[in-house]
């Protein structure tokens, strides 16, 4: 088990050894608990104040699979950089904007049309639209009938082989196969925001697979922080059980900066 990142907050300061961190957090499963219907993954007012003063003191990003526009409403706090689509689509202070694979778009709509067709007599299952990918959860969906959804999108990504299949929590996702994810986007931030100095720490916090990619392009130069309860393989450093565990973290990080 990993140790906890609640109890190692000066471990981890002390470690950066007295440069800047820059704190790169995911949304759903990490800000707020994994719900049945992700419409209803509201913030928290505490989360949101938790945020502010962060970013009062160190660079925050938040980086979702998320619409950038949805995760941006959802979050609303001025000032921070946000990725969604898994980074295929960011914006941020200053007129920083960046979208990744537009040439993608044609695909994603016929497989989004395809998966709405197939799927439609299935019930529990819901297929979502993004602007950079397709996402079909499958949490409200009989045992059953689960194996039924995965053929599918295996189908459909069968027939488009320019999109890829990744795994979440409870829903396949099609995104454009392109060599992007949440790791280069992270990367590519660091670089941007003229951030990859020698004096900076990033820390990235996560709770999915799409989050692995993120600790691992990470791994030499910062810190990783998974969300679970269970111990499962993790390119992370630490753990957290879960938002309220985050929330409480970044007000630890927050007081521990202003002093």
């Amino acid at each position: 088990m990993l140790p906890s990142a609640l109890n190692r907050v000066e471990e981890i300061i002390a470690g950066a050894g007295g440069k800047r961190l820059a704190i790169f957090l995911d949304y759903d499963g990490t800000l707020t608990p994994i719900v049945s219907h992700p419409e209803n993954a509201l913030l928290s007012d505490s989360m949101r104040q938790a945020l502010q003063e962060l970013s009062a003191r160190a660079p925050v990003a938040i980086l979702s699979g998320r619409d950038l526009d949805d995760v941006r409403r959802r979050v609303d706090v001025d000032g921070i950089v946000y990725a969604g689509s898994h980074g295929f689509d960011i914006a941020g202070p200053r007129g920083l904007r960046r979208q990744v694979a537009t040439e993608f778009l044609p695909n994603l709509d016929a497989a989004h049309n395809e998966l709405h067709d197939a799927l439609d007599g299935i019930p529990g299952a819901q297929v979502e639209r993004k602007h950079f990918s397709v996402a079909v959860h499958y949490r409200n969906v009989g045992e059953n009938d689960v194996p039924k959804v995965q053929r599918v999108v295996d189908a459909v990504a069968g027939r488009h082989r320019a999109l890829r299949r990744i795994d979440g929590k409870k829903v396949y996702e099609l995104l454009p196969a392109t060599d992007w994810d949440k790791g280069k986007a992270v990367i590519w931030l660091l670089e941007t925001l003229g951030l990859n100095r020698a004096n900076l720490r990033p820390i990235y916090i996560g709770d999915d697979t799409t989050d692995e990619d993120a600790f691992r392009a990470l791994k030499q130069v910062g810190v990783g922080i998974l969300v679970s309860e269970q111990s499962q393989p993790t390119a992370a450093r630490y753990s957290l059980k879960d938002p309220h565990e985050v929330e409480d973290f970044l007000r630890e990080l927050a007081a521990h900066l202003a002093a």
